[in-house]
Parts: structure tokens; sequence; C-alpha cells
């Protein structure tokens, strides 16, 4: 490298000292974050716990998986466990003004944070939520990842997964809803006590309103439909049952 003018010198070698620190320090993450193998029984012994159902990856309702990607992670079935733009995005969102408000997790992550870390994602907890997210895409597939996600997530105060909310919210199987009512669903986990519809029915519906937009902007559905659900009530009196 004698040809290169000193500072490209110095550039290279600071690039060289940066992957000699940075690529054992990853193979050592690698290595020490737990194993994703055995995720599955996790998330039955999970589900388990909390009584709950867990959901086969065939048994997510299709215009509720499009609503919890709109709003969640609209990258979901192009990364591989992290979004790097999603996350830069949410720094530079945190940095500029001055609080935590995005998170910035992929749903792989968020699974990964309540099966493995205890629902904290904080510190070191979150670059080994990271590490394991990149494991868990390893070893199950993209629908398992959100049937198991939506089967265990806080969906309301005292609540877990979509089916009991929709038992409680709609008084009806999760098959049998409208799209507002899923688009109610994947708008309630990001701040569960804070938009329970039975605690705020206001927020819930501005939540929902967000969700709908989304799906709008991601051509999931059209602006007619969304102005239909968004005139559904937030709550139903009555329904067939679960």
């Amino acid at each position: 490298m004698s040809w290169a003018p000193p500072p490209l010198r110095r550039l290279a070698l600071s690039l060289v000292a940066i992957v000699a620190f940075v690529c054992p320090s990853l193979v050592t993450l690698w290595v020490a974050t737990p194993s994703a193998d055995g995720i599955q029984q996790k998330i039955r012994d999970r589900t388990a716990q909390l009584g709950v159902i867990l959901l086969k990856e065939d048994e997510v309702p299709p215009l509720l998986a499009d609503a919890v990607i709109a709003i969640e992670d609209e990258s979901f079935y192009s990364h591989h466990g992290i979004d790097s733009i999603g996350l830069g995005r949410a720094v530079l969102y945190d940095v500029t003004n001055l609080c935590l408000c995005q998170g910035g997790s992929t749903i792989t992550e968020q699974l990964v944070k309540d099966v493995y870390l205890g629902g904290s994602d904080r510190g070191y907890n979150k670059v080994v939520d990271m590490v394991v997210a990149l494991k868990v895409e390893r070893v199950i597939d993209k629908r398992q990842i959100l049937a198991d996600y939506l089967s265990e997530i806080t969906t309301g105060l005292g609540l877990y997964g979509v089916s009991a909310a929709s038992c409680t919210y709609f008084h009806a199987p999760l098959r049998a809803l409208t799209l507002g009512q899923y688009a109610l669903l994947a708008g309630v986990t990001q701040a569960p006590s804070n938009y329970d519809p039975r605690i705020d029915p206001e927020a819930a519906a501005t939540r929902r309103g967000h969700v709908l937009a989304a799906m709008v902007a991601d051509k999931m559905i059209t602006a007619a439909q969304a102005a239909t659900a968004a005139a559904e009530p937030v709550l139903a009196t009555s329904g067939p049952g679960c």
C-alpha cells in the first residue's frame, strides 16, 4: 500500500483495525448468545403458561398479517431478522427528539424479546435480541414467526395473543373479524395499556386509523375500504362467540 497517499493509508489501516476488532466480537456474540434451535418449544411453553392459543402458520388471517406488517415491520418479508434501515431511522428520530420513542425492532426481534429476554431489550439485551433474531430466521420461516408473535404478544391490559383479544373485544373467533377489527388488533400491540379499546376507545380508534392509513400507503387496501373500516364501532357488543 506504499503507493497510496498518507491519508488513504491511514484510512485503510483504520478500517483493518476496526475489522480486526469487530469480527472476533461478532463471532463471540454468536457463540455466547442463546441458540434458536428450541424456539418452537419455548413458544409452546410460553403460550401454555399464558393459557392462550398457539396459532399455526396457516391460521393467521391474511388481512391481519397485512395490517401487522404495514404498521410494525414493512420489510418483514425481505430482512433476515434485523431491519438496518428501520433501526437507523429510529435511532436518528430518537436522537433528534431526545427520547426513546422508536425502537426500530422487527417482528422477529419482538418475538425474541418476549421469549428469550423476559420482555426487555434494554442495554446489552438489545444486542442479544438482534443476534438471536438472526438465528431465529435461520430456523423457522416468516409465516411461523408471525404466527408465533401474534400468539403471545400483549394485546391489551392483561390480554395476550390475538385470539384472546378477538374474543374479548369482538366476541368472535379470529377468522371471523372485519378489516377494522384486524386493524385494531394490529395497532394495540405497540402500547397495549394505552390502546386497549376497553380503556380508551378514542385512542384505540386513532391508532386503528394509523394502521389503515399504512395499509393504504402500502397498497394493501383501498382508501374506500379504509374509510369503511374506520367507521366501524371500536368494540362489538355482540358476536357469534368463540
